[in-house]
């Protein structure tokens, strides 16, 4: 099932998506949940990072797809945009919001059809890259794959993911995110490590070398989390 959102003021336009959404359902077997919406500004109150593909309309009232696929991408960085324009000038414009694509005013099927299998395979290569988390931050929502996670590190109320692409920094909790990542092979070596077991290289009398750095083990934890290792390289 594929998350949609029609962002479209224009309800013939939307009714045709609709429809050739309908039908290609019908050809390929694949679903769609969709969501309309007359106007940017409700969709962004109302936008949550659930969502996969966004079909935005350019031109709109009191807010134009442009600047409301800038507002789009402060909270979500992932999910894959198209722009639905009978104005071809803004093709250069939509790399500053990363849009996979666009689809010309009068919309044909074939060219629909066309379009949407790409941003499905984009879809599909990301789906593949693993299960993610979906965390709050100041500017809306941030997905970071769980399996590319190597530790947590809390300090204060901070939490900073080290994972294979960046470094990420959060308000949170790091039992709150122990809780959310039980069952994901996830252990701590101390009280301000959350260890992702799987980048675990090595281990000596007092720390843990977690892709190259090394990590303290405390007295307290050591015994737990060389259990945790042992069970996770027992069933790999």
């Amino acid at each position: 099932m594929w998350k949609c959102k029609i962002v479209e003021d224009d309800k013939r336009a939307t009714d045709r998506l609709l429809d050739y959404l309908k039908r290609f359902e019908g050809e390929t077997g694949e679903r769609f949940e969709v969501v309309c919406y007359e106007d940017a500004v409700t969709f962004l109150t109302e936008y949550n990072a659930d969502c996969d593909i966004v079909f935005m309309d350019i031109e709109m009232p009191y807010l134009n797809g442009m600047d409301a696929s800038k507002k789009l991408r402060e909270r979500d960085s992932e999910v894959a945009l198209v722009f639905i324009t009978n104005m071809v000038q803004y093709a250069v414009s939509g790399y500053e919001v990363r849009a996979l694509d666009f689809i010309v005013k009068p919309v044909s099927y074939y060219n629909f059809v066309i379009k949407l299998k790409r941003v499905l395979a984009d879809r599909k290569l990301k789906r593949e890259r693993g299960e993610e988390l979906l965390l709050s931050c100041e500017t809306g929502v941030k997905r970071i794959v769980i399996d590319s996670i190597r530790y947590i590190e809390v300090v204060g109320h901070r939490l900073t993911f080290h994972t294979l692409e960046e470094t990420v920094e959060l308000s949170g909790s790091l039992k709150d995110m122990e809780s959310e990542l039980e069952q994901k092979h996830f252990s701590r070596c101390n009280h301000c490590y959350l260890v992702n077991l799987k980048y675990v290289s090595e281990i000596t009398a007092t720390s843990c070398f977690v892709g190259g750095e090394e990590l303290q083990i405390s007295r307290r934890r050591k015994k737990g989390f060389i259990d945790d290792l042992t069970l996770f390289m027992g069933g790999n």
